[in-house]
């Protein structure tokens, strides 16, 4: 199961996005954070070395998630439950209209 995403601006690396025990955690990669020319990925998420965390999933990127007929069709292909909206958003928004991509990484194992 997917619990983390990276977040593209731009197709640049600009922070992570967690779904945690106590709900998400979006935080901005320190690498992003020292461009001076970094600009936020939303106005609800302004730059900042410190995360953000959240009981729900930031209204921000479940504005992402397609509606209607298309989330149905993805629904029904990928037999995904509509109320898992974290799932929904790494899997559909790796090719989104706007600046901000979405890439879910696979759960670490530690062995």
């Amino acid at each position: 199961m997917i619990r983390k995403a990276k977040i593209l601006y731009n197709q640049t690396l600009a922070g992570y996005l967690e779904k945690t025990d106590a709900g998400y955690r979006f935080s901005y990669d320190p690498v992003y954070l020292s461009n001076p020319k970094a600009k936020p990925i939303s106005l609800t998420l302004p730059i900042s070395t410190y995360p953000y965390n959240s009981s729900i999933l930031f209204p921000f990127f479940d504005g992402l998630i397609p509606e209607g007929w298309l989330l149905a069709v993805a629904k029904d292909y990928w037999k995904f439950k509509t109320t898992d909206r974290f799932q929904l958003l790494v899997t559909l928004c790796q090719d989104t209209i706007g600046a901000v991509t979405v890439f879910g990484e696979e759960e670490m194992n530690d062995e």
